[in-house]
């Protein structure tokens, strides 16, 4: 058996459990106590505020009211209408593109369709059209020569 110290003591997990727990107790009061305390400065801080406030709100309104008075309104006023203007002259010239693609869409679809309607029957009328053309105009040609000829 073994014979214990008098002058050591007898260190258990009970005993060190307990001591733990007392030392935690004591850190969340000493936390709790930084917390109120804290707390309760604050709120005495905000009503020092509030009056810190009140006393620089004119300050502010004169500062807001100097820095509108400085602002270029004319100059802003003029930028949003040549933004405008710019924008209104975009839509001018996607409209014009838009016509313009539609007037070639329009003749592509004209100029297919001529095409299939170009049969050989519409292709012999042609010519035929084309020689009585010819021949007009050689007779008016003959009529012009003779006639001056028969002047000079």
């Amino acid at each position: 058996m073994e014979m214990q110290q008098p002058w050591r003591p007898r260190l258990s997990f009970k005993s060190a459990t307990i001591v733990l727990t007392v030392l935690n107790v004591v850190a969340v009061l000493f936390l709790l106590q930084g917390f109120l305390s804290s707390t309760i400065s604050r709120s005495g801080a905000s009503s020092s505020r509030n009056q810190f406030n009140s006393v620089q709100l004119k300050q502010i309104k004169d500062s807001e009211e100097a820095r509108l008075a400085m602002q270029p309104w004319e100059l802003i006023k003029r930028v949003k209408e040549i933004k405008q203007e710019a924008y209104a002259e975009l839509e001018t010239v996607q409209q014009k593109e838009t016509t313009t693609q539609t007037a070639a869409v329009d003749l592509s679809k004209r100029l297919k369709d001529s095409r299939a309607l170009n049969d050989p029957a519409s292709f012999k009328a042609l010519e035929e059209w084309r020689k009585r053309k010819m021949e007009r105009a050689r007779q008016r040609e003959m009529e012009k020569n003779g006639t001056g000829t028969s002047q000079a």
